[in-house]
C-alpha cells in the first residue's frame, strides 16, 4: 500500500517552535485579560463570555499539542463557569460543547449543541460540531451528510480537513489521500498547528492500515511544522518500537515525559526501556503511568477508559483490569475500535487462564 505523492507547493507558516512560545502566551495574556473583565464588569458580561470562550479553545489546543491533560481539566473548569454565568449565551454553551466532546463526554455535549442552536448559535457552527461528535461515535453516515453539506457551502480547508479524516475512520482511503493533498492547497493561515493536525491524522490512517512507512513520512512532517507535537513524537516511538529501535523510542519518549501529563507517554516509556533491559526503571515508569490511568478513568472515564485499557492489556500486564475497562468503554461507545478492544480483552483474559491452569 503506497501513500500518494506530497504536494510540491506546500503553504509556509511560522516556525511551530516559536508558534508554540505565541500559543503560551496568548494563554497567559487571554487569562489575565479575562480576570479583568470578570472583576470590572457584570458576571456574564459579552466580553468575559467572548474572552473565556477563546481562551478554552486555546488550552484544548495546547492539551492536544503537548500532551497536557490539566489544560483540557482548566478548559473544562472554566467551560462550566461561563454557563454557570451565562445559561443562555450560545457562545458559552459552544464552548462547554468543545470542552465536554474533547473529554469525550458526547452525550453532555450534545445537549449543548442543542441549548446552543436554541439560543440562536449560527447553524453551521452547529453542525459542525455535531459532525465531530456523530464521527467519534461511528455515526460515520450522518456525520458525512453534515460534512458535505458544509463542503458545498464552503470548501476551504476546515472543512476539507475535516471531510478527509472522516473518509480515513470510513476506510475511504483513495478519497481520504485525495482530501489530504487537496485541503492544504487552501490553507490561508500562517499557524503551523493546523497542517501538522492534518498530516497526524493522515500518518494515524496509513499507521491503522499497516503501511508504517508512509506513517512515518506523515508523522514526520507533522514533526517539521511543530517539532514539541506530542502526539506525532508519541507514534514515532511506537513505529521505532515495532521496526526494533527501542533506544530510539526511549529518546523519543524521554523529552515527552517531562512535558507531559498523559499516562500515555509514560506507558510506552515503560515499554521501551523494558525492551532495552532497564528493567528497574521501566517499573518505575509503568507505575507512575498506572498511577495516572487510575486518576484519570475515574475524574475522565469516557475519554481514558480505553487507553488504560489498552496499557494494562500491554505493559501494565493485568489482563483481569484491561476487560473490565474494555467493557466499561464498549458501554460508553458501541464503535468497532471499542468492540475490538473488547475482543482483544477477552483474547488475553482467555490466553491468562489457561496460563494459570497449565501452571497449577
Amino acid at each position: 500500500m503506497t501513500r500518494a505523492p506530497a504536494q510540491v507547493c506546500e503553504p509556509v507558516t511560522t516556525s511551530g517552535t516559536i508558534a508554540v512560545m505565541n500559543l503560551h502566551a496568548q494563554i497567559d495574556g487571554s487569562a489575565v485579560r479575562l480576570s479583568r473583565t470578570a472583576t470590572g464588569e457584570a458576571q456574564g458580561a459579552p466580553m468575559a463570555v467572548t474572552q473565556g470562550a477563546a481562551l478554552i479553545d486555546l488550552l484544548n489546543l495546547r492539551g492536544h499539542l503537548l500532551g497536557c491533560v490539566a489544560d483540557y481539566e482548566r478548559a473544562a473548569d472554566l467551560a462550566e463557569r461561563l454557563v454557570h454565568v451565562a445559561p443562555e449565551n450560545s457562545t458559552s454553551l459552544l464552548a462547554r460543547a468543545r470542552s465536554r466532546a474533547t473529554l469525550h463526554r458526547f452525550a453532555d455535549a450534545a445537549a449543548d449543541l442543542a441549548a446552543a442552536a436554541r439560543s440562536g448559535a449560527d447553524p453551521a457552527a452547529v453542525d459542525a460540531e455535531r459532525a465531530v461528535i456523530l464521527q467519534a461515535l461511528g455515526c460515520h453516515a450522518d456525520a458525512l451528510a453534515l460534512i458535505r453539506t458544509a463542503a458545498a457551502r464552503q470548501s476551504d480547508f476546515t472543512t476539507l480537513g475535516a471531510l478527509a479524516v472522516l473518509q480515513a475512520d470510513r476506510g475511504e482511503l483513495t478519497e481520504a489521500e485525495r482530501l489530504f493533498d487537496e485541503a492544504p492547497r487552501h490553507y490561508q493561515g500562517t499557524s503551523p498547528f493546523p497542517l501538522a493536525q492534518l498530516e497526524f491524522r493522515r500518518g494515524v490512517m496509513w499507521h491503522r492500515e499497516g503501511d508504517l512507512e508512509a506513517a512515518r513520512r506523515c508523522y514526520e512532517a507533522a514533526r517539521s511544522r511543530v517539532p514539541r507535537y506530542a502526539p506525532a513524537l508519541g507514534h514515532l516511538a511506537e513505529l521505532e518500537m515495532l521496526s526494533g529501535s527501542a533506544h530510539v523510542a526511549v529518546e523519543l519518549l524521554r523529552p515527552l515525559t517531562r512535558t507531559s501529563d498523559d499516562p500515555e507517554y509514560a506507558a510506552h516509556l515503560a515499554a521501551a526501556l523494558h525492551s532495552v533491559g532497564r528493567v528497574h526503571e521501566a517499573k518505575q515508569w509503568r507505575e507512575r503511568a498506572a498511577t495516572r490511568y487510575d486518576e484519570l478513568s475515574l475524574r475522565h472515564p469516557e475519554a481514558y477508559v480505553d487507553h488504560a485499557a489498552d496499557f494494562w492489556l500491554g505493559v501494565g500486564a493485568d489482563t483481569g483490569r484491561g476487560l473490565e475497562l474494555a467493557l466499561q468503554n464498549l458501554a460508553f461507545r458501541q464503535t468497532h475500535r471499542a468492540h475490538a478492544l473488547f475482543e482483544r480483552a477477552v483474547l488475553a483474559q482467555h490466553r491468562t487462564a489457561q496460563k494459570l491452569s497449565h501452571s497449577r
